[in-house]
């Protein structure tokens, strides 16, 4: 219980950081779409270069957190010259990045559909390959249990984002979409600084046979960060080739602002990542190892399903987030939602691949789950729109996470407590039904709340009765006490 109690003071860290931070972001999401309404197609343009970033972060990274965490953690390899070769070879293809949109700005800025503002192009690639190299110093936070600076940092780098956003889109009016990027890039930069103690004070030293091994080691990392990115950014990227209509701006970023309400699984997902993925390299070797993974799993998925129960119970508050205008696409909300859990638990399941070293099976699941999200949005958007986007996410992470699961169970075989998993699944569908008939058939949002509340009550009680009993907590715990 050593490591499991580990991981959820981690988790609570870097997941309190990543709430908190997510909500502050979250007033970037009312600010931009009371200032660019959903007809300017101002926010769709933020969702779809949003999009590419998160794709040429996962390729400039190329599966090197990952590999910097395996390798720092093997006995016959010193854990500074894992850093710092994990750090040369990101930064020079990050810098190599930079320098060729740069020459070829133009024609790259065409080809996405904004010949008319290369700067858009321009600012984001350089501001997403000074991300990409930001990765690795932030990853040896991670890996030296530097909860709190990492958390801090994080949460520095939000704050005065949208601080800067406030003073040009509110207090200044500014309706340029454009400089939405430039202030990313401001806070970028003040990111690199203040990391500046990451990369400096040892010598940086690339070792090219240690460099080969972890290639070796991340190549289907990359590939399966691909997919897995893709899952999550295709539909943005694609729907503006897809969708025929002349409003497909305004479509694209209605989608985009209803998605970020559903981002909660998102966020909760990388928490735990966050403070997951370096305690199971490191405990690969303990005997009660298996043991902790599937009660890891258990509690990911009754918390996330939890979560999943407040945002559709409250709804109708959470809907002020964005712009009223944007309403209509509220309905995406809790496919999105339960297309990040299985994203989630498809994480879970995606260390027995890692731990034997047998990479190249994420790159095959999620290349499958990929190739159905892709088939989904060709074949549906066109008439359907962006709701053919989110049942397109769910059917991709839900083809991956089966097969994960599948083979897995004949590799890496983990007694999953699949029963009382499915129990609670089984309930939150009941109560997530329940609650949309309820929205059905009364007009009043507020009895609905209450409604919800209780129904969120009982799916609580239902935890504390079956794994969270009173009794075992610290402090108020003695007094429910027999």
């Amino acid at each position: 219980m050593g490591k499991l109690a580990t991981i959820f003071k981690d988790t609570a860290i870097y997941g309190l950081s990543s709430i908190i931070g997510r909500f502050l972001n979250y007033l970037l999401v009312p600010l931009y779409t009371a200032q660019l309404s959903a007809a300017s197609g101002g926010y769709g343009i933020i969702t779809n270069i949003y999009a590419y970033v998160a794709l040429v972060l996962v390729l400039l990274t190329f599966g090197m957190e990952t590999t910097y965490f395996r390798f720092t953690n093997k006995t016959h390899t010193d854990s500074e010259t894992v850093y710092g070769t994990t750090l040369i070879s990101v930064g020079t293809v990050t810098l190599a990045f930079a320098a060729l949109v740069m020459l070829f700005l133009s024609p790259i800025s065409q080809a996405m559909g904004y010949g008319d503002h290369p700067d858009y192009v321009g600012v984001m690639a350089v501001t997403v390959a000074i991300d990409a190299f930001l990765c690795i110093p932030f990853a040896h936070l991670r890996q030296q249990k530097k909860a709190v600076k990492f958390a801090a940092l994080k949460l520095l780098n939000i704050v005065v984002s949208i601080l800067l956003n406030l003073i040009y889109f509110y207090f200044m009016d500014g309706k340029d979409v454009g400089y939405a990027f430039y202030i990313n890039l401001v806070c970028t930069v003040m990111l690199a600084l203040c990391l500046i103690t990451e990369y400096t004070g040892f010598r940086w030293k690339l070792d090219k046979q240690l460099l080969r091994t972890m290639l070796s080691y991340s190549w289907p990392i990359l590939v399966l960060g691909i997919a897995g990115i893709l899952n999550q950014t295709a539909d943005k990227m694609l729907f503006p080739y897809l969708y025929p209509g002349e409003d497909m701006q305004t479509q694209l970023g209605i989608y985009g602002a209803c998605s970020k309400i559903a981002m909660i699984m998102a966020m909760i997902t990388q928490a735990f990542r966050f403070a997951y993925e370096p305690i199971v390299f490191a405990g690969v070797k303990d005997k009660d190892s298996h043991e902790m993974y599937a009660k890891a799993m258990k509690y990911f998925i009754i918390f996330t399903l939890l979560a999943f129960l407040i945002v559709v119970g409250y709804l109708d508050i959470l809907k002020y987030i964005i712009g009223a205008d944007y309403w209509i696409g509220l309905r995406v909300i809790p496919i999105v939602m339960a297309a990040e859990i299985m994203m989630g638990v498809y994480f879970n399941l995606s260390f027995w691949y890692k731990l034997i070293d047998k990479t190249i099976w994420g790159a095959i699941f999620s290349g499958i789950g990929v190739a159905v999200l892709l088939a989904v949005n060709v074949i549906f958007v066109p008439k359907y729109g962006y709701m053919a986007c989110a049942w397109g996410g769910f059917a991709g992470y839900g083809t991956a996470m089966v097969i994960s699961y599948v083979v897995g169970q004949k590799y890496y075989p983990i007694d999953y407590p699949l029963k009382d998993i499915l129990n609670y699944v089984f309930l939150a569908a009941i109560i997530t039904a329940m609650m949309f008939f309820g929205r059905s058939h009364n007009d009043s949002a507020w009895v609905n709340i209450l409604i919800n509340t209780g129904w969120i009550i009982s799916f609580v009680a239902f935890i504390i009765k079956q794994d969270l009993p009173l009794s075992s907590l610290p402090v108020v715990g003695k007094y429910f006490k027999k």
